[in-house]
Protein backbone atom coordinates (compact mmCIF):
# COMPACT_ATOMS: atom_id res chain seq x y z
CA UNK A 1 0.00 0.00 0.00
CA UNK A 2 1.49 3.31 -1.37
CA UNK A 3 0.05 6.94 0.01
CA UNK A 4 -0.21 9.30 2.53
CA UNK A 5 -0.47 7.59 5.96
CA UNK A 6 -2.80 10.10 6.67
CA UNK A 7 -5.07 10.08 4.14
CA UNK A 8 -5.54 6.66 3.91
CA UNK A 9 -6.06 6.87 8.03
CA UNK A 10 -8.76 9.52 7.48
CA UNK A 11 -10.58 6.79 5.23
CA UNK A 12 -10.05 3.68 7.21
CA UNK A 13 -11.40 5.76 9.98
CA UNK A 14 -14.65 6.47 7.91
CA UNK A 15 -15.27 2.45 7.60
CA UNK A 16 -14.32 1.72 10.88
CA UNK A 17 -17.19 4.03 11.93
CA UNK A 18 -19.20 2.34 9.45
CA UNK A 19 -18.75 -0.81 10.79
CA UNK A 20 -19.19 -0.07 14.35
CA UNK A 21 -22.91 1.26 13.35
CA UNK A 22 -23.28 -1.92 11.65
CA UNK A 23 -22.21 -3.91 14.35
CA UNK A 24 -24.70 -2.28 16.86
CA UNK A 25 -27.06 -2.30 14.66
CA UNK A 26 -27.06 -6.41 14.17
CA UNK A 27 -26.67 -6.42 17.53
CA UNK A 28 -28.76 -4.00 19.27
CA UNK A 29 -26.59 -2.23 22.17
CA UNK A 30 -24.39 -4.95 21.87
CA UNK A 31 -23.53 -8.95 22.26
CA UNK A 32 -25.81 -10.83 25.06
CA UNK A 33 -23.95 -10.81 28.35
CA UNK A 34 -21.01 -8.58 27.29
CA UNK A 35 -20.04 -5.69 29.41
CA UNK A 36 -19.35 -2.38 27.40
CA UNK A 37 -15.89 -3.04 27.85
CA UNK A 38 -16.13 -6.74 26.56
CA UNK A 39 -18.21 -5.55 23.22
CA UNK A 40 -15.37 -3.04 22.45
CA UNK A 41 -13.12 -6.20 22.55
CA UNK A 42 -15.03 -8.12 20.80
CA UNK A 43 -15.75 -5.98 18.21
CA UNK A 44 -11.87 -4.84 17.68
CA UNK A 45 -11.21 -8.67 17.31
CA UNK A 46 -13.87 -9.14 15.05
CA UNK A 47 -12.68 -6.08 13.08
CA UNK A 48 -8.69 -7.30 12.77
CA UNK A 49 -9.11 -11.20 12.25
CA UNK A 50 -11.62 -10.51 9.14
CA UNK A 51 -8.56 -8.56 7.90
CA UNK A 52 -6.57 -10.94 5.42
CA UNK A 53 -2.92 -10.48 6.90
CA UNK A 54 -1.78 -13.82 5.09
CA UNK A 55 2.14 -12.92 4.83
CA UNK A 56 2.73 -13.43 1.19
CA UNK A 57 -0.91 -11.86 -0.34
CA UNK A 58 -2.02 -10.15 2.70
CA UNK A 59 -2.45 -6.96 4.05
CA UNK A 60 -1.13 -5.88 7.20
CA UNK A 61 -1.09 -2.03 6.06
CA UNK A 62 -5.04 -2.04 6.19
CA UNK A 63 -4.84 -3.67 9.87
CA UNK A 64 -2.27 -1.07 10.98
CA UNK A 65 -4.38 1.52 9.64
CA UNK A 66 -7.43 0.06 11.10
CA UNK A 67 -6.32 -0.20 14.17
CA UNK A 68 -5.11 3.47 14.50
CA UNK A 69 -8.63 4.52 13.27
CA UNK A 70 -9.84 3.08 16.12
CA UNK A 71 -7.63 4.42 18.70
CA UNK A 72 -8.28 8.40 17.10
CA UNK A 73 -11.78 7.77 17.09
CA UNK A 74 -10.77 7.47 20.80
CA UNK A 75 -9.19 10.66 20.96
CA UNK A 76 -5.87 9.50 20.46
CA UNK A 77 -3.62 12.22 18.80
CA UNK A 78 -1.12 12.01 16.14
CA UNK A 79 1.74 12.74 17.66
CA UNK A 80 0.78 9.55 19.71
CA UNK A 81 -0.29 7.03 16.94
CA UNK A 82 1.80 6.13 13.63
CA UNK A 83 1.33 4.12 10.76
CA UNK A 84 4.11 3.23 9.05
CA UNK A 85 4.17 1.57 5.77
CA UNK A 86 7.94 0.18 4.88
CA UNK A 87 6.55 -1.54 1.47
CA UNK A 88 3.55 -1.92 -0.50
CA UNK A 89 0.53 -4.10 1.64
CA UNK A 90 3.26 -4.08 4.89
CA UNK A 91 2.12 -1.59 8.14
CA UNK A 92 3.44 -0.91 11.22
CA UNK A 93 1.69 0.79 13.98
CA UNK A 94 2.88 2.17 17.22
CA UNK A 95 0.61 3.84 19.50
CA UNK A 96 1.92 5.65 23.19
CA UNK A 97 -0.43 5.78 26.13
CA UNK A 98 1.47 8.96 27.93
CA UNK A 99 1.70 8.68 31.89
CA UNK A 100 3.97 11.04 33.96
CA UNK A 101 7.28 9.96 32.94
CA UNK A 102 8.37 8.78 36.24
CA UNK A 103 9.85 5.53 34.85
CA UNK A 104 11.12 4.31 31.26
CA UNK A 105 8.06 3.03 29.13
CA UNK A 106 6.37 -0.89 28.43
CA UNK A 107 6.47 -2.11 25.21
CA UNK A 108 3.42 -3.99 24.50
CA UNK A 109 3.62 -6.08 20.88
CA UNK A 110 1.94 -8.40 18.97
CA UNK A 111 2.06 -9.36 15.44
CA UNK A 112 -0.18 -8.59 12.79
CA UNK A 113 0.23 -11.31 9.80
CA UNK A 114 -0.92 -14.73 9.83
CA UNK A 115 0.11 -17.93 8.03
CA UNK A 116 -1.77 -19.10 5.61
CA UNK A 117 -4.93 -20.48 5.90
CA UNK A 118 -7.26 -22.26 2.88
CA UNK A 119 -10.81 -22.50 2.86
CA UNK A 120 -11.09 -25.92 1.85
CA UNK A 121 -9.15 -26.91 4.55
CA UNK A 122 -11.33 -25.76 7.56
CA UNK A 123 -14.78 -26.88 8.90
CA UNK A 124 -15.34 -22.31 9.02
CA UNK A 125 -13.75 -19.38 6.86
CA UNK A 126 -10.73 -18.65 8.23
CA UNK A 127 -11.06 -15.39 7.55
CA UNK A 128 -14.38 -14.05 9.31
CA UNK A 129 -14.63 -14.55 13.43
CA UNK A 130 -16.95 -17.25 14.16
CA UNK A 131 -18.46 -18.26 17.22
CA UNK A 132 -19.35 -22.26 17.70
CA UNK A 133 -19.30 -24.88 20.61
CA UNK A 134 -17.81 -22.00 23.20
CA UNK A 135 -14.70 -21.29 21.36
CA UNK A 136 -13.73 -18.45 18.70
CA UNK A 137 -12.56 -19.98 15.11
CA UNK A 138 -10.33 -17.48 13.10
CA UNK A 139 -6.95 -17.55 11.50
CA UNK A 140 -4.68 -15.55 13.79
CA UNK A 141 -7.48 -16.15 16.41
CA UNK A 142 -4.33 -17.01 18.84
CA UNK A 143 -1.17 -16.24 17.25
CA UNK A 144 -1.30 -13.17 17.56
CA UNK A 145 -4.33 -11.54 16.70
CA UNK A 146 -5.93 -11.48 20.30
CA UNK A 147 -2.90 -10.01 22.21
CA UNK A 148 -2.84 -7.50 19.56
CA UNK A 149 -7.01 -6.73 19.67
CA UNK A 150 -6.38 -7.06 23.70
CA UNK A 151 -3.64 -4.49 23.62
CA UNK A 152 -5.51 -2.31 21.40
CA UNK A 153 -8.95 -2.19 23.24
CA UNK A 154 -7.19 -1.91 26.77
CA UNK A 155 -5.58 1.62 25.41
CA UNK A 156 -8.71 2.61 25.08
CA UNK A 157 -10.02 1.45 28.38
CA UNK A 158 -6.96 3.58 29.74
CA UNK A 159 -7.99 6.77 27.95
CA UNK A 160 -11.87 6.21 28.70
CA UNK A 161 -10.78 6.49 32.46
CA UNK A 162 -8.64 8.48 32.47
CA UNK A 163 -5.90 6.30 33.70
CA UNK A 164 -2.41 8.14 34.55
CA UNK A 165 0.34 5.63 34.55
CA UNK A 166 4.11 6.38 35.99
CA UNK A 167 5.11 5.40 32.61
CA UNK A 168 4.09 5.16 28.77
CA UNK A 169 2.40 2.71 27.28
CA UNK A 170 3.56 1.78 23.84
CA UNK A 171 1.80 -0.62 21.64
CA UNK A 172 3.77 -1.61 18.45
CA UNK A 173 2.00 -3.77 16.20
CA UNK A 174 4.09 -5.09 13.52
CA UNK A 175 4.30 -7.26 9.96
CA UNK A 176 6.22 -10.36 8.85
CA UNK A 177 7.11 -11.91 12.22
CA UNK A 178 6.14 -15.20 11.13
CA UNK A 179 8.45 -15.53 8.26
CA UNK A 180 11.03 -14.13 10.68
CA UNK A 181 10.85 -10.24 9.84
CA UNK A 182 13.21 -11.90 7.27
CA UNK A 183 12.92 -8.86 4.63
CA UNK A 184 13.56 -6.38 7.89
CA UNK A 185 10.19 -4.61 7.43
CA UNK A 186 8.50 -5.20 10.74
CA UNK A 187 10.37 -5.46 14.24
CA UNK A 188 13.97 -4.86 12.95
CA UNK A 189 12.50 -1.88 10.73
CA UNK A 190 11.17 -0.20 13.60
CA UNK A 191 14.01 -0.43 15.67
CA UNK A 192 16.50 0.64 13.34
CA UNK A 193 14.25 3.50 11.90
CA UNK A 194 12.32 4.61 15.05
CA UNK A 195 13.83 3.25 18.29
CA UNK A 196 12.82 6.38 19.77
CA UNK A 197 9.21 5.22 19.59
CA UNK A 198 9.35 1.67 20.82
CA UNK A 199 12.68 1.98 23.62
CA UNK A 200 11.08 1.01 26.50
CA UNK A 201 12.38 -0.29 30.01
CA UNK A 202 10.95 -4.18 29.00
CA UNK A 203 8.30 -5.95 26.83
CA UNK A 204 5.56 -8.01 26.37
CA UNK A 205 5.29 -10.11 23.62
CA UNK A 206 3.53 -13.31 22.71
CA UNK A 207 4.63 -17.18 23.80
CA UNK A 208 3.73 -17.48 27.55
CA UNK A 209 0.07 -19.10 27.21
CA UNK A 210 -1.95 -20.40 30.48
CA UNK A 211 -2.57 -24.26 30.89
CA UNK A 212 -5.72 -26.01 31.47
CA UNK A 213 -5.66 -29.71 32.04
CA UNK A 214 -8.93 -31.42 32.51
CA UNK A 215 -10.11 -27.64 32.69
CA UNK A 216 -7.98 -26.64 35.74
CA UNK A 217 -5.69 -24.12 34.87
CA UNK A 218 -2.05 -25.74 36.41
CA UNK A 219 0.67 -23.21 34.90
CA UNK A 220 1.31 -19.66 33.86
CA UNK A 221 4.13 -19.53 31.31
CA UNK A 222 6.28 -16.67 31.02
CA UNK A 223 8.56 -17.38 28.52
CA UNK A 224 12.17 -15.47 29.02
CA UNK A 225 13.59 -17.23 26.03
CA UNK A 226 13.58 -19.39 22.86
CA UNK A 227 14.78 -21.81 20.21
CA UNK A 228 16.70 -20.12 17.35
CA UNK A 229 14.98 -21.06 14.01
CA UNK A 230 17.58 -21.83 11.05
CA UNK A 231 16.19 -23.76 8.11
CA UNK A 232 18.46 -25.65 5.24
CA UNK A 233 17.66 -26.95 1.57
CA UNK A 234 18.88 -30.02 1.19
CA UNK A 235 19.31 -31.03 -2.90
CA UNK A 236 20.78 -34.12 -5.09
CA UNK A 237 21.00 -33.72 -8.34
CA UNK A 238 21.90 -35.50 -11.80
CA UNK A 239 21.49 -36.09 -15.38
CA UNK A 240 18.32 -38.05 -14.99
CA UNK A 241 17.53 -40.04 -18.12
CA UNK A 242 14.90 -42.16 -19.48
CA UNK A 243 12.40 -43.85 -16.76
CA UNK A 244 12.87 -47.17 -18.98
CA UNK A 245 16.20 -47.41 -18.04
CA UNK A 246 16.21 -47.07 -14.44
CA UNK A 247 19.70 -46.42 -12.37
CA UNK A 248 21.15 -46.14 -8.72
CA UNK A 249 21.96 -42.97 -8.26
CA UNK A 250 18.07 -41.74 -8.28
CA UNK A 251 18.05 -38.27 -6.82
CA UNK A 252 14.86 -38.93 -4.84
CA UNK A 253 15.46 -42.58 -2.99
CA UNK A 254 19.26 -40.85 -1.99
CA UNK A 255 17.69 -38.01 -0.49
CA UNK A 256 15.21 -40.00 1.05
CA UNK A 257 17.87 -42.59 2.20
CA UNK A 258 19.30 -39.63 3.93
CA UNK A 259 16.25 -37.96 5.36
CA UNK A 260 15.08 -41.63 7.15
CA UNK A 261 18.77 -41.19 8.77
CA UNK A 262 17.85 -38.03 10.00
CA UNK A 263 14.22 -38.93 11.23
CA UNK A 264 16.18 -41.18 13.56
CA UNK A 265 18.87 -39.09 14.81
CA UNK A 266 18.24 -37.08 18.35
CA UNK A 267 20.55 -34.04 19.36
CA UNK A 268 21.86 -34.54 22.50
CA UNK A 269 20.12 -33.68 25.64
CA UNK A 270 20.97 -30.11 27.12
CA UNK A 271 19.58 -27.88 29.92
CA UNK A 272 19.30 -24.61 30.60
CA UNK A 273 18.15 -22.49 33.45
CA UNK A 274 15.01 -21.92 31.78
CA UNK A 275 14.17 -25.27 30.70
CA UNK A 276 15.37 -26.93 34.46
CA UNK A 277 13.03 -24.82 35.93
CA UNK A 278 9.96 -25.96 33.80
CA UNK A 279 10.72 -29.44 34.17
CA UNK A 280 11.05 -28.90 38.13
CA UNK A 281 7.55 -27.23 38.35
CA UNK A 282 6.13 -29.01 35.85
CA UNK A 283 6.92 -32.62 37.83
CA UNK A 284 4.76 -31.53 40.74
CA UNK A 285 1.33 -32.23 37.60
CA UNK A 286 2.60 -34.99 36.34
CA UNK A 287 2.04 -38.82 36.87
CA UNK A 288 4.14 -40.46 39.76
CA UNK A 289 5.96 -42.52 36.73
CA UNK A 290 6.36 -39.35 34.87
CA UNK A 291 6.86 -37.23 38.26
CA UNK A 292 10.36 -39.75 38.75
CA UNK A 293 11.76 -39.36 35.03
CA UNK A 294 11.81 -36.06 35.43
CA UNK A 295 13.45 -36.03 38.21
CA UNK A 296 15.93 -38.86 37.26
CA UNK A 297 16.44 -35.77 34.03
CA UNK A 298 17.48 -33.65 36.82
CA UNK A 299 19.67 -35.80 38.80
CA UNK A 300 23.88 -35.71 38.37
CA UNK A 301 23.46 -38.53 36.22
CA UNK A 302 20.02 -38.67 33.94
CA UNK A 303 18.93 -42.43 33.54
CA UNK A 304 18.32 -42.70 29.40
CA UNK A 305 15.26 -44.66 30.34
CA UNK A 306 13.91 -41.97 31.70
CA UNK A 307 14.89 -39.51 29.42
CA UNK A 308 13.86 -41.43 26.43
CA UNK A 309 10.31 -41.66 28.25
CA UNK A 310 10.35 -38.02 28.23
CA UNK A 311 11.49 -37.42 24.73
CA UNK A 312 8.69 -39.23 23.41
CA UNK A 313 6.11 -37.04 24.77
CA UNK A 314 6.97 -33.82 21.30
CA UNK A 315 6.34 -31.26 23.49
CA UNK A 316 9.17 -32.14 26.12
CA UNK A 317 11.11 -33.29 23.26
CA UNK A 318 11.25 -29.75 22.39
CA UNK A 319 12.35 -28.68 25.31
CA UNK A 320 15.08 -30.78 26.11
CA UNK A 321 17.28 -30.58 22.81
CA UNK A 322 17.59 -29.16 19.51
CA UNK A 323 15.60 -30.34 16.91
CA UNK A 324 15.53 -30.14 13.01
CA UNK A 325 12.62 -31.97 11.15
CA UNK A 326 11.72 -31.88 7.44
CA UNK A 327 8.92 -30.01 6.76
CA UNK A 328 9.02 -30.00 2.19
CA UNK A 329 9.77 -31.77 -0.06
CA UNK A 330 10.08 -31.90 -4.08
CA UNK A 331 11.23 -34.01 -6.35
CA UNK A 332 11.68 -35.00 -10.11
CA UNK A 333 9.78 -33.25 -13.42
CA UNK A 334 7.85 -35.62 -15.33
CA UNK A 335 6.24 -38.85 -14.66
CA UNK A 336 8.45 -41.04 -17.37
CA UNK A 337 11.77 -39.13 -16.46
CA UNK A 338 14.13 -40.24 -13.90
CA UNK A 339 14.57 -37.27 -11.35
CA UNK A 340 17.45 -34.55 -11.97
CA UNK A 341 16.71 -32.75 -8.79
CA UNK A 342 15.39 -33.80 -5.18
CA UNK A 343 14.68 -31.54 -2.94
CA UNK A 344 13.98 -31.18 0.60
CA UNK A 345 13.71 -28.05 3.16
CA UNK A 346 14.17 -28.85 6.89
CA UNK A 347 14.05 -26.38 10.16
CA UNK A 348 15.94 -26.98 12.85
CA UNK A 349 15.10 -25.13 16.20
CA UNK A 350 18.83 -24.48 18.14
CA UNK A 351 18.98 -24.39 21.46
CA UNK A 352 20.15 -21.01 22.95
CA UNK A 353 24.25 -20.59 23.31
CA UNK A 354 24.71 -23.88 20.53
CA UNK A 355 26.49 -23.22 17.66
CA UNK A 356 24.44 -23.10 14.45
CA UNK A 357 27.87 -24.08 12.87
CA UNK A 358 27.86 -26.97 15.12
CA UNK A 359 24.29 -28.22 13.80
CA UNK A 360 25.20 -28.00 10.15
CA UNK A 361 27.93 -30.15 10.26
CA UNK A 362 25.80 -32.91 12.72
CA UNK A 363 23.42 -32.42 10.16
CA UNK A 364 25.58 -33.14 7.42
CA UNK A 365 27.56 -36.29 9.81
CA UNK A 366 23.93 -37.72 9.80
CA UNK A 367 22.60 -37.58 6.30
CA UNK A 368 26.24 -39.27 5.72
CA UNK A 369 26.37 -38.82 2.08
CA UNK A 370 28.42 -36.39 0.01
CA UNK A 371 25.71 -36.29 -3.35
CA UNK A 372 23.13 -34.29 -0.86
CA UNK A 373 24.12 -30.77 -1.06
CA UNK A 374 23.58 -28.98 2.21
CA UNK A 375 22.78 -25.03 1.77
CA UNK A 376 21.73 -22.94 4.78
CA UNK A 377 19.08 -20.68 4.06
CA UNK A 378 18.67 -18.03 6.77
CA UNK A 379 20.98 -16.82 9.60
CA UNK A 380 19.06 -17.18 12.87
CA UNK A 381 18.75 -14.85 15.59
CA UNK A 382 20.95 -15.43 18.74
CA UNK A 383 19.81 -13.30 21.56
CA UNK A 384 20.12 -13.86 25.73
CA UNK A 385 17.53 -14.87 28.11
CA UNK A 386 15.70 -12.37 29.70
CA UNK A 387 16.16 -12.05 33.32
CA UNK A 388 13.56 -13.11 35.91
CA UNK A 389 12.80 -9.24 36.72
CA UNK A 390 11.25 -9.59 40.70
CA UNK A 391 8.83 -6.43 39.35
CA UNK A 392 7.26 -8.62 36.59
CA UNK A 393 7.34 -11.75 37.38
CA UNK A 394 6.11 -10.77 40.91
CA UNK A 395 3.25 -9.17 39.41
CA UNK A 396 2.33 -12.03 37.38
CA UNK A 397 2.70 -14.12 40.16
CA UNK A 398 0.07 -11.98 42.72
CA UNK A 399 -2.49 -10.82 39.95
CA UNK A 400 -2.17 -15.01 38.03
CA UNK A 401 -3.36 -16.21 41.44
CA UNK A 402 -6.93 -13.79 41.14
CA UNK A 403 -7.56 -14.96 38.03
CA UNK A 404 -6.10 -18.90 38.33
CA UNK A 405 -5.76 -19.69 41.69
CA UNK A 406 -3.08 -22.62 41.91
CA UNK A 407 -1.74 -22.40 38.84
CA UNK A 408 2.29 -22.61 39.34
CA UNK A 409 4.08 -19.75 37.59
CA UNK A 410 7.17 -21.00 35.80
CA UNK A 411 9.50 -19.58 33.02
CA UNK A 412 9.57 -21.40 29.78
CA UNK A 413 11.86 -21.58 26.64
CA UNK A 414 9.80 -21.28 23.38
CA UNK A 415 10.36 -23.87 21.22
CA UNK A 416 9.19 -21.54 18.26
CA UNK A 417 10.89 -18.02 17.54
CA UNK A 418 9.27 -14.57 18.17
CA UNK A 419 10.08 -11.22 17.85
CA UNK A 420 11.31 -11.40 21.15
CA UNK A 421 14.64 -12.37 19.97
CA UNK A 422 15.02 -8.91 18.31
CA UNK A 423 14.13 -6.83 21.08
CA UNK A 424 16.00 -8.88 23.57
CA UNK A 425 19.21 -8.27 21.28
CA UNK A 426 18.34 -4.84 21.14
CA UNK A 427 18.49 -4.42 24.99
CA UNK A 428 15.09 -4.53 25.33
CA UNK A 429 14.04 -7.32 27.91
CA UNK A 430 11.06 -9.53 27.11
CA UNK A 431 8.67 -11.59 28.52
CA UNK A 432 6.36 -14.01 26.13
CA UNK A 433 3.17 -13.30 28.50
CA UNK A 434 -0.38 -13.56 26.95
CA UNK A 435 -3.16 -14.42 29.34
CA UNK A 436 -4.46 -16.72 26.98
CA UNK A 437 -5.73 -20.04 28.77
CA UNK A 438 -6.28 -23.41 27.01
CA UNK A 439 -5.66 -26.72 26.91
CA UNK A 440 -1.81 -28.20 27.45
CA UNK A 441 -2.80 -30.91 24.91
CA UNK A 442 -4.43 -28.10 21.90
CA UNK A 443 -2.19 -26.58 19.67
CA UNK A 444 -4.00 -25.34 16.52
CA UNK A 445 -1.80 -22.13 16.21
CA UNK A 446 -0.61 -22.65 12.38
CA UNK A 447 -3.17 -25.55 11.83
CA UNK A 448 -6.41 -26.85 10.76
CA UNK A 449 -9.42 -24.70 12.45
CA UNK A 450 -7.19 -22.54 14.69
CA UNK A 451 -9.57 -21.70 17.62
CA UNK A 452 -9.07 -19.80 21.37
CA UNK A 453 -12.08 -20.64 24.25
CA UNK A 454 -14.51 -17.57 24.38
CA UNK A 455 -14.26 -17.34 27.99
CA UNK A 456 -10.50 -17.25 28.02
CA UNK A 457 -10.71 -14.49 25.40
CA UNK A 458 -12.10 -12.33 27.57
CA UNK A 459 -10.81 -13.59 30.71
CA UNK A 460 -7.34 -12.78 29.04
CA UNK A 461 -8.29 -9.48 27.98
CA UNK A 462 -9.42 -8.40 31.44
CA UNK A 463 -6.18 -10.08 32.97
CA UNK A 464 -3.55 -7.98 30.44
CA UNK A 465 -5.68 -5.07 31.28
CA UNK A 466 -5.09 -5.28 35.00
CA UNK A 467 -1.56 -6.77 34.87
CA UNK A 468 -0.24 -4.23 32.49
CA UNK A 469 -1.96 -1.06 34.80
CA UNK A 470 0.11 -3.02 37.58
CA UNK A 471 3.28 -3.10 35.74
CA UNK A 472 2.48 0.87 34.39
CA UNK A 473 1.84 2.06 38.14
CA UNK A 474 0.08 4.88 38.78
CA UNK A 475 -3.92 5.37 39.23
Amino acid sequence: MTGNPNRILRRAMLVSAALALLLLAANGAGAEGLTPSQQLAHDIYKELVEIDTTTATGDTALAALAMAARLKAAGFTDEDVHVFLPAPHKGNLVARFKGSGARKPILLVAHLDVVPARREDWSVDPFKLTEKDGYYYARGSGDDKYMGASFITNLIRYKQEGFRPDRDIIVALETDEEILDRDALGIQWLLKNHRDLIDAEFALNEGGPVGLKDGKPIRVSVQTSEKVSVSFVLEVTNSGGHSSVPRSDNAIYQLAEGLTRLSKFSFPVKLNETTRAYFDRMAQFESEETAADIHALLSDNPDPAAVERLAARPAYNAQLRTTCVATMLEGGHAVNALPQLARAKVNCRILPGEPIEEVKATLQQVLADDHIKLTQTENGVISPPSELREDVIGAIEKLSQEFWPGAVVMPIMSSGATDGSHLRNAGIPTYGHSGMANDINENRAHGRDERVPVASFYKGDEYLYRLVKRLAGGG
